[in-house]
């Protein structure tokens, strides 16, 4: 299974922190944020990685990251989204990369506690479709939020007024080869960018996508109040008395 971290996007609600560098640069704890969703990869047993990013600073990455030899690896890819098109739009960058495997993509500002691995073990053996994660959060209004049916997925709200439960779906997914065909099917949103969300309820639709409740913290860091968070957090875990 391929890996995909998407680390584009220019930041705005950061700045001025991101007038200088690519959000997924800045400091969470000791390590660049970007480090923590590769090592989730690398921890669940992924080991062909490609990372996306985008804007002023794509050259820092490869000064950073290299070849990947900080999380054991042989080789890191990247490619560049030219414009902001959206996750689903950053996606079908990869497609060249991923060939005919699955792929196990995640937001390049998330963070979570633990492994990923049972999850991503299950979907290889799930013959198709995809798999995403959820989490009950105190403020659903503000993500995708799962509509739940037993253990079906029955729709994915983006932003809901009226959220029908708290799980919002967080950003790791799971797809088989054929989320590249459904990317190409995509119109955009009214902000203009492909959606992952209208990808996940055509999966949805299909009767294939399954679902986990992720175990542990998560967290992102969209927004000042986020990073601050995910600093404390992950500074916690560390065994850091705060």
């Amino acid at each position: 299974m391929k890996g995909v971290v998407l680390a584009g996007g220019l930041g705005s609600r950061l700045r001025p922190l991101t007038r200088v560098t690519n959000k997924h640069l800045l400091p969470v704890y000791d390590k660049p944020m970007v480090f923590y969703p590769i090592q989730t990869l690398v921890d669940a047993g992924v080991t062909e990685i490609m990372l996306v990013t985008g804007g002023n600073n794509a050259g820092e990455f490869l000064r950073l990251l290299g070849n990947g030899e900080d999380f054991g690896l042989n080789m890191m890819h990247y490619t560049y989204q030219k414009t902001e098109g959206g996750i689903a739009h950053a996606l079908a960058l990869t497609r060249q990369f991923v060939g005919s495997d699955k792929v196990v993509v995640i937001l390049g500002d998330n963070f979570i506690q633990g492994s990923i691995k049972k999850a991503v073990d299950d979907f290889d053996k799930q013959p198709s479709g995809a798999k995403i994660f959820l989490k009950e959060v105190d403020n659903p209004v503000e993500f995708g939020v799962a509509e739940l049916d037993g253990d079906r997925v029955v729709r994915i709200i983006e932003k809901p007024k009226d959220p029908p439960s708290r799980n919002a779906v967080i950003g790791i997914y799971l797809y088989d080869n054929d989320v590249f065909n459904i990317c190409q099917t995509l119109k955009p949103s009214d902000r203009g960018e492909l959606e992952i969300t209208d990808v996940n309820n055509e999966y949805i639709r299909r009767g294939t996508m399954t679902y986990e409740v992720l175990d542990g913290w998560w967290a992102d860091c969209g927004s000042f109040e986020a990073l601050l968070r995910s600093n404390l957090l992950v500074a916690r875990e560390n065994g850091v008395k705060i």
